[in-house]
């Protein structure tokens, strides 16, 4: 009996290695990952100064915001972690190298990113905030110790804000339980708070995903060599050759009163007409599949993705109506390997999750294009250490909601694991049911107002519109802004 006990522990031991072990490994090399991608939007002249405590102060803060970008890849991965690993363990029941591949690493993984990406939200990045902008106390030895000294007091006092507050939130909504709480900080307000933040990274993300997945499909056509109907390239290049090296001699011309007066305005016209230039070289360049096939393949294969989408979230309304099971839930003891997570097999979940992935992706395209957030946008070797403290904690938020977010929209069927289903309002029907019906409706509003522009831009360009002269006489009005005015008006 003692030797099976022996063997129990032995095993446990083994198995509890065995996860750190991988977690750490998956840990570093996201964390190695993040420190490149800071490298190089990180401004150098803050991290290169002759004042040495600035300088280490900048790299303490740094590497905050490298753990915490880290923790926001790791929230990424989560879903589509667990649903391949279902997968693999569906195909691979009794494969003795994929026995570490298990409900008890998974589960303990989901903890691990929740416990991080609460603890980076809460204290690392307003710590890093206040160590980067604080001086020392007045009258204090000047030095790094003197700086934590003054972020600690301040990062205290803001805790103690923010517990404040979410007292008397939980007063307002249910006063019984707020007074009997009133010391149970780790089983009630923490979790609270926990709730309120994921609320708010859903709600982000039912803003700007629809507008993100609708900046795809114009995105994408900039990259990629457009296909023109009825355009001739090399007529094209050579009038936008012809009237760079026009407007080229003009600002060359330091003599004249007019340029002198209109400086401004020629060279943003130079600007855009060698842009112009620059782009049909490339489009003279590419080849015809590039040319012809890339561009309509790439929007058909975004088309499909937001089709599918919206097609999911629409069945999920329905599933909401008349099947209790549709609702987002926890599960505490996930057993891999055990159903599928998709109707269609292995090919449902690899759909699920590409649709995970994207819709992670459109949710950052319009974030970072929205007009309220679109300062934050980073640049190479040009981002001063706020704005990266802002970039994290903003990716943080949205990764961090995404697992809840992709449940919510009913996705994957995936349960949510751990700390994520002990959220308050996953439970009301009529939150989850509206979020559903907003989103979809979002959605559809924005792809149709797109593609509408779209359609009508497209048509401009392929009947040589665009081209039309601007005036016939002093006296008329110009025919393209007239054109311009209708189309607006018909919006």
């Amino acid at each position: 009996m003692e030797a099976d006990d022996v063997s129990v522990r032995e095993q446990l031991f083994h198995d509890r290695v065995r996860e750190t072990v991988i977690c750490v490994l998956l840990f570093v090399y996201l964390y190695i990952l993040s420190y490149f991608i800071l490298t190089y939007f990180k401004k150098n002249a803050e991290f290169v100064t002759d004042d040495i405590e600035d300088a280490t102060v900048n790299k303490i803060a740094l590497w905050l915001c490298t753990f915490t970008l880290s923790v926001a890849a790791c929230a990424v991965l989560l879903l589509p972690i667990s649903i391949l690993s279902n997968e693999v363990l569906l195909a691979f029941p009794q494969n003795y190298y994929m026995q570490w591949l298990n409900g008890s690493l998974i589960h303990g993984l989901w903890n691990l990113v929740f416990l991080f990406s609460n603890l980076s939200l809460v204290f690392l990045m307003p710590f890093a905030y206040f160590f980067t902008e604080s001086e020392g106390f007045a009258g204090s030895k000047k030095g790094v110790m003197s700086r934590v000294y003054e972020t600690a007091v301040m990062l205290l006092l803001l805790s103690l804000l923010v517990l404040g507050m979410v007292w008397v939130a939980s007063a307002l909504l249910n006063d019984d339980t707020a007074r009997e709480s009133l010391y149970d900080l780790w089983e009630y307000y923490l979790p609270y708070l926990y709730s309120g933040i994921s609320l708010f990274g859903v709600l982000m993300l039912l803003l700007f995903t629809p507008f993100g997945l609708s900046r795809m499909f114009s995105i994408t056509g900039s990259l990629l060599v457009k296909p023109r109907l009825l355009e001739n390239v090399e007529e094209s290049m050579s009038c936008a050759v012809f009237e760079e090296a026009s407007l080229s001699r003009k600002l060359s011309n330091k003599t004249s009163c007019w340029l002198d007066f209109n400086m401004e305005a020629v060279r943003r016209q130079f600007y855009s007409v060698q842009a112009k230039r620059v782009a049909l070289e490339s489009r003279k360049k590419a080849s015809p599949w590039q040319r012809n096939l890339g561009y309509p393949l790439a929007m058909f294969l975004l088309l499909a993705l937001t089709v599918m989408c919206v097609l999911s979230v629409c069945f999920h309304v329905l599933e909401l109506l008349f099947d209790e099971t549709a609702m987002p839930r926890g599960m505490e003891d996930p057993r891999l390997g055990m159903t599928a997570s998709s109707m269609f097999g292995s090919l449902g979940a690899a759909v699920q999750v590409a649709l995970i992935l994207y819709l992670m992706v459109s949710s950052v395209v319009g974030f970072y294009s929205s007009p309220l957030f679109a300062g934050l946008l980073p640049r190479a070797q040009d981002t001063n250490l706020t704005r990266i403290i802002g970039n994290c904690v903003s990716l943080l938020v949205l990764s961090s909601a995404l697992p809840v977010f992709s449940r919510t929209l009913g996705i994957t069927r995936f349960d949510l694991l751990g700390d994520y289903g002990r959220y308050n309002w996953l439970g009301n029907f009529y939150i989850v049911f509206l979020y559903n019906v907003l989103f979809a409706g979002l959605t559809s509003a924005c792809l149709i107002n797109m593609l509408t522009w779209a359609v009508q831009r497209e048509l401009i360009r392929a009947f040589g519109l665009h081209r039309l002269p601007l005036t016939v006489s002093r006296t008329t009005i110009p025919f393209k802004l007239m054109l311009a005015s209708g189309l607006s008006k018909i919006q």
